[in-house]
């Protein structure tokens, strides 16, 4: 199965918020990815991208890191409803 990672939402955000250090989140079964997504957002933003090995069990299940921008994804749409 094939999944939109909307990559270029995530270069937007990247530029938008001028971050420098990004640490990208992904659940197990897209992290195989992980790799390839991190040189395609560096080659677009100049950022410096770090991937997250750690858990990634939803939106809850946010890393203790130092960064300027945190980005997770996962299987399910997140809406902004509160």
């Amino acid at each position: 199965m094939e999944y939109d990672l909307e990559l270029d939402r995530a270069v937007e955000e990247i530029k938008k918020t001028q971050a420098k250090k990004v640490v990208i989140q992904l659940p197990d079964g897209l992290k195989p990815k992980a790799g390839d997504i991190a040189k395609q957002l560096e080659k677009k933003t100049n950022a410096e991208i770090s991937i997250w090995l750690g858990s990634c069990y939803g939106a809850c299940d946010i890393p203790k890191v130092e960064a300027d921008l945190l980005i997770q994804w996962g299987h399910s749409e997140w809406t902004n409803n509160i």
